[in-house]
């Protein structure tokens, strides 16, 4: 198979590639090289790759810069999305798109008895990237609708292992746990340590990916998740654990979100049904992998 990642140097994508290179694939990785808001690039990039499979990554992930560049992320997560469809059903192959969502479009869930999220449950986004991202979901659906477009949506939950940069939690208290020690410090600062999240290591979620565009149904949802929900602060602790030391957490105000989304968990029933796939590695074993990570490459 051929296959087209966008974002294909970033975290997920460099994993992604990594996994369907193993699988036999030809991949055409396209980055930063190749703006997903200039359509005519695009459109070139993804005529001469001549994909059968199309993996649109590429988009501004973080929920915090979305605050500060809320119209920056409007475009390149909805125009940019809606540059890859419409490069895709004009570059001559017709390849199977699959397009990342997230889960912050559920937005915040104050019933438990809502939990776990299907992909029916109501979408509410609280966040400029959550919006930005449903965005790109409903021009996902119309490609289907009104094209008949081979495109499948996935709405990932929190996915974390080696290579994540320090922008999102686990990897930064990894490395601040890392660094801290190093320099003999008591404290370490952190957000909110009191929200849960859904954690599935980056390696299970690539080969969910993969299934998804043998498998998937044109024009579904699909979460991507664990089906298990953990407090930041398990996972800072698990962190002090694995690392052999003892540091206290200090609250810093500036790592705080402005809004925080309590609770994500996710059903991957969907997912499980259309493709067989299940989770293979643990949350302790991504944990140790991460830290081990950040202690080569931390001074």
């Amino acid at each position: 198979m051929r296959s087209l990642i966008t974002g294909g140097r970033g975290f997920v994508g460099a994993w992604l590639a990594d996994h369907l290179r193993s699988l036999g694939d030809h991949v055409v990785a396209i980055d930063q090289e190749v703006d997903v808001t200039d359509p005519a690039a695009l459109l070139a990039a993804v005529s001469e790759a001549q994909p059968d499979a199309v993996y649109h990554l590429a988009a501004l992930t973080h929920v915090g810069q979305s605050w500060d560049e809320p119209l920056r992320v409007l475009e390149v997560n909805v125009i940019g999305t809606g540059a890859v469809l419409a490069a895709a059903r004009e570059c001559g192959t017709n390849p199977r798109v699959l397009v990342t969502s997230s889960a912050e479009v559920y937005g915040a869930v104050t019933d438990p008895d809502r939990l776990p999220l299907t992909e029916a449950s109501p979408t509410a986004p609280l966040t400029p990237y959550a919006a930005s991202k449903l965005a790109g979901e409903a021009l996902v659906a119309q490609a289907f609708l009104g094209h008949s477009q081979h495109v499948i949506t996935v709405r990932p939950f929190n996915h974390i292992g080696p290579g994540q940069t320090p922008n999102f939690a686990v990897p930064a208290l990894a490395k601040r746990i890392v660094e801290a020690d190093r320099r003999g410090a008591s404290t370490i600062p952190v957000g909110n340590l009191s929200a849960r999240r859904d954690f599935t290591d980056v390696r299970d979620v690539v080969r969910a990916y993969r299934l998804l565009i043998e498998s998937g149904q044109p024009g579904e949802v699909y979460n991507v998740c664990s089906g298990q929900d953990v407090e930041i602060r398990e996972i800072a602790d698990r962190l002090l654990r694995l690392a052999g030391t003892s540091l206290e957490f200090d609250t810093d105000p500036t790592l705080v979100r402005p809004v925080e989304v309590p609770v994500l968990r996710g059903d991957p029933g969907r997912l499980i049904q259309a493709t067989g796939w299940k989770p293979e590695i643990g949350l302790e074993d991504t944990l140790a992998d991460v830290l081990a990570y950040w202690r080569e490459r931390t001074e």
